[in-house]
């Protein structure tokens, strides 16, 4: 298989999901009105509630959906070969995952902005609303310990990458400040901030710059390793962890459009030109996949394909945690109902072609399966994937041009802005959903301070504690799960408006079976498998950690679903009764 052949079949899946199958859903079935008041109009309070350019808000969507999730996820996945991966990519997001990123905007924006906790207290049950909020929040622990520590023991660590992210940060400030402030044009706005980051990214691969960061990280001459500190975390991750928690408390407690908003949108350029560079390095070098086999059987290190395939790859191809972004987040932002298709259906879209640039960079820009494993295989997809990319860049003179490794630092700065414009909005979802369930009866959770340091305290803990791989397939279960109670959401709501349901319930109950048989499965190689082996303490910690969130899950997950069908029943009789 050729990377171009590729290519061609996820403009297909984009064309025809996005051009014929999307837009006939929301002209049929959703019937947006572009004169409406949006909740962005109504409640504009400048903090959550803000109406916002539908190209800012493309970009802002995009990156705060985009997250590691889409990389990370197809370069473990082709463990299990190169056919499975690309067919869940891109059939995924045709079937599924456009189809809860949009309706999730649409649902934010006809019900005034309320949360997912909120409808299901209405549309499922009274007891459903705690419940949801529980499972929401050990989910979003599960983001939180699966990015982080990518970002504080991978990414952040490699000492031509600090900087730019620093700069790429203060250029998103500086965006915010352009932008509501001084009121200037978005297009010279996006010019002199985008130019800046890029700079700043440069000026990250300089000796000069990448020797203090040394030093700064404990790395001392003729050591590979900075000193070991505590556990078994050393001087650089303690660093690199400390970062994420910095930039992640300022994301939760500042208003959205100073910090979350414009960083994102600057951050999103970067991503933009990191997968057009790969698309013309892809263009111009026209890698095949070598002896990459395109199946290598039922089982893999990571479990049976079915169902762990289909929450390895989650963001790529359907992820929870866009129905949070779409729903608490973007829907506060739409100017116009008309808007939500382009930025939910859209942003998603990209994603897959985002994903399937991932994809590649794992079966065809090493040569080999071999090669694919030398680079790192599925325990070092972040270095497969800023290698990957660097390779694609060079295609082109890249680093020719800028300097030898600045392709992989680009790849490496591209990586960590993935992670962390996510991760600010998931501590801030963190303290409102715990503010939510438990601040009448602990008021002072309602303290934006409070609840954001006690989910960064239960970060660190899975940071330090967890290995990546056992984490990640949590994750990935948890996020599709997520999905698949939105959906949940989403198909009672059209219910209860007599609209046309089954676009939406099908994808729920695939992703319902398929995610708690992912989960069941986590907890069995927790408890079964991996803690027999289990080498000390803290592997110990870690693996009954792991399995017992999976069960935790599962339990909440089913409670919902029973009373959500029990909702489906009644609104299908209320339904049948209308019809009489």
């Amino acid at each position: 298989m050729n990377a171009i052949v590729v290519l061609i079949l996820a403009a297909i899946g984009i064309g025809v999901g996005y051009g014929i199958y999307a837009k006939s859903i929301d002209r049929r079935v959703i019937q947006p009105d572009p004169s409406k008041a949006t909740p962005a109009k109504m409640y504009m309070d400048g903090v959550d509630f803000i109406p916002a350019n539908r190209n800012v808000l493309f970009g802002y969507q995009f990156k705060s959906i985009a997250a590691l999730g889409p990389i990370l996820g197809p370069i473990i996945a082709v463990q299990w070969g190169w056919l499975p991966a690309l067919l869940w990519i891109i059939l995924g997001v045709f079937f599924i995952g456009w189809v809860q990123d949009y309706a999730s905007i649409i649902i934010g924006v006809r019900e005034e902005g309320q949360t997912f906790g909120a409808l299901s207290y209405r549309l499922i049950s009274p007891r459903a609303r705690n419940i949801l909020l529980a499972f929401i929040y050990i989910y979003l622990l599960m983001i939180m310990g699966a990015f982080g520590i990518q970002v504080g023991f991978s990414l952040l660590t490699n000492p031509a990458v600090p900087l730019g992210v620093i700069i790429v940060i203060l250029a998103g400030l500086l965006a915010g400040q352009m932008t509501y402030k001084w009121k200037q044009d978005i297009i010279l706005t996006t010019v002199v901030t985008v130019i800046i980051a890029l700079v700043g990214i440069w000026l990250g691969t300089l000796p000069a710059v990448k020797n203090a960061f040394n030093a700064i990280y404990g790395y001392q001459e003729g050591k590979t390793e900075p000193p070991t500190l505590f556990l078994d975390v050393n001087q650089a991750e303690f660093v690199g962890s400390l970062l994420v928690l910095i930039f992640c408390y300022l994301g939760a407690v500042l208003p959205i459009w100073r910090w979350a908003q414009p960083i994102n949108y600057i951050a999103f350029w970067i991503v933009l030109f990191g997968i057009l560079g790969g698309v013309i390095g892809l263009l111009i070098g026209r890698p095949g996949m070598g002896d990459f086999p395109a199946f290598t059987g039922f089982m893999a290190a990571a479990g049976p394909l079915w169902p762990m395939l289909f929450v390895t790859i989650a963001c790529g191809a359907i992820s929870g945690w866009h129905s949070l972004v779409s729903s608490s987040g973007t829907a506060r932002q739409l100017e116009k109902e008309t808007d939500a298709l382009y930025v939910g259906g859209g942003a998603m879209f990209l994603e897959m072609f985002f994903a399937t640039i991932a994809f590649l960079a794992a079966t065809t820009a090493f040569g080999s399966f071999q090669g694919y494993q030398d680079a790192g295989g599925p325990a070092a997809a972040a270095a497969v994937f800023s290698k990957g990319l660097s390779v694609f860049l060079n295609n082109w003179g890249l680093d020719a041009a800028l300097g030898q490794g600045f392709g992989v630092a680009y790849g490496a700065v591209f990586l960590t802005l993935m992670a962390l414009t996510i991760m600010h909005l998931v501590v801030r979802f963190m303290r409102v959903a715990s503010a939510e369930a438990l601040g009448d009866r602990f008021p002072i959770l309602r303290n934006v301070h409070v609840g954001t340091i006690i989910a960064l305290l239960f970060t660190v803990f899975l940071i330090w504690f967890v290995p990546f791989l056992k984490i990640w397939g949590v994750f990935g279960a948890a996020n599709q799960l997520m999905a698949s109670l939105a959906l949940l959401l989403i198909t009672l709501w059209l219910m209860s408006r007599a609209k046309n349901y089954q676009w939406t319930f099908w994808p729920f109950a695939f992703m319902f079976v398929t995610t708690v048989a992912a989960l069941l499965w986590s907890a069995y190689s927790s408890f079964f498998i991996s803690l027999p082996k289990a080498k000390d303490w803290q592997d110990v910690v870690a693996q009954v950690t792991i399995g017992t969130l999976a069960l935790i899950l599962v339990v909440l997950a089913v409670i919902l679903v029973v009373d959500g069908i029990r909702a489906i029943l009644r609104y299908r009789a209320e339904l049948a009764k209308a019809r009489r």
